[in-house]
């Protein structure tokens, strides 16, 4: 059992029973805040005051399920929780507000003030009276002068997590991914965003190119790699169109240089050298033009944002991160706080 006042136990998946539940007559449950993405789904018991007293997580995302088995899936995970009394409120954001999902919230189109997503928010219907569940929209971006064609839905919510400490938050930030986004900020609404494909293609290469025969598992703690890393990031941000002719170099690096170590290390120098040209690659796009005495807000995993925050550093960018657990918990809040009550 896990709630704010005892964190005793750790583990992957937490319950909170309906009779704690009402033993702790303080603390009352009074909604529930979900993030659902394509591959697990994440939820939390909430009190009045937007304590946390009860979290809960299942493997059943997005892809694993049909429109008509999101209502079971939940109540499955947070029927413990739930009062006697029917309505109790969820707010949702992620993959299931997806044209695939339990029901498609369409996106917003940018500009959009982030305290204000809750306004698109979709109401399933249900088979039942427990819950009233609110789909949360992603954020559209349509092509436009110099922008582009975007999508993205989950990130807005984190993004919102910002924005609730930070209200009139201006500025740029980086939510790194398999789908990397970099949204700018003016005022606590987003005006753009981009998207880098860095993790999936990082993904593809070492495991469906050639390169497979030559990457192993980096670890940016070992000198050797944090160096092969950093040098990568600046030579791809410096030169992003060599990028290809540097990945094949990657396997020739591998047959022909004497100086490489020998065994799993060298599998791992060459991954940090992979996964530095990827990420220096978009680097070289996301930071075009952008002063590098104005900081970028990192928000996500903890490793990731701080091999990001590495390679940034390299290329003379300063950083601030904020957890992406915590990111999306505070724009469910503030979203819920949005609702008409």
């Amino acid at each position: 059992m896990q709630s704010t006042e005892t964190n005793s136990t750790k583990a992957n998946s937490i319950e909170t029973s309906a009779a704690e539940m009402t033993n702790e007559q303080s603390r009352p449950l009074a909604w529930v805040a979900v993030d659902w993405g394509s591959s697990n789904l994440r939820a939390w018991g909430m009190d009045q005051q937007g304590n946390v007293i009860a979290q809960s997580s299942s493997d059943k995302g997005m892809l694993s399920l049909k429109p008509d088995e999101y209502e079971a899936e939940l109540l499955r995970l947070i029927s413990p929780w739930l009062p006697t009394s029917n309505g109790v409120e969820v707010m949702v954001c992620g993959m299931a507000g997806a044209r695939q999902g339990w029901q498609e919230a369409a996106y917003l189109p940018v500009p959009t003030p982030l305290d204000q997503l809750s306004q698109g928010a979709v109401i399933p219907t249900l088979t039942g009276s427990q819950l009233r569940v609110y789909l949360l929209p992603g954020l559209s971006q349509s092509r436009s002068g110099s922008l582009h064609f975007d999508v993205m839905r989950g990130e807005e919510t984190q993004l919102a997590g910002l924005v609730a400490d930070t209200p009139e938050f201006s500025g740029l930030a980086c939510l790194p991914g398999t789908h990397s986004k970099w949204a700018t900020l003016d005022s606590g609404a987003v005006t753009q965003f981009t998207t880098y494909l860095t993790g999936e293609l990082y993904q593809l290469l070492a495991n469906q190119s050639v390169l497979k025969h030559s990457i192993g598992n980096d670890a940016l703690n070992d000198p050797a790699c944090r160096a092969a890393f950093i040098g990568a990031v600046s030579e791809a941000h410096a030169a992003p169109e060599t990028f290809s002719s540097c990945l094949f170099g990657l396997r020739a690096q591998d047959l022909l240089d004497g100086e490489l170590p020998v065994g799993k290390t060298r599998g791992a120098v060459l991954a940090a050298r992979l996964s530095g040209l990827a990420i220096g690659l978009e680097l070289s796009g996301a930071c075009q033009s952008r002063p590098s005495d104005e900081p970028i807000t990192l928000i996500g995993n903890q490793a990731l944002c701080q091999r990001y925050t590495m390679a940034l550093n390299a290329i003379g960018y300063q950083t601030h991160y904020l957890d992406g657990d915590t990111a999306v918990l505070a724009g469910l809040k503030l979203a819920h706080q949005a609702l008409p009550h």
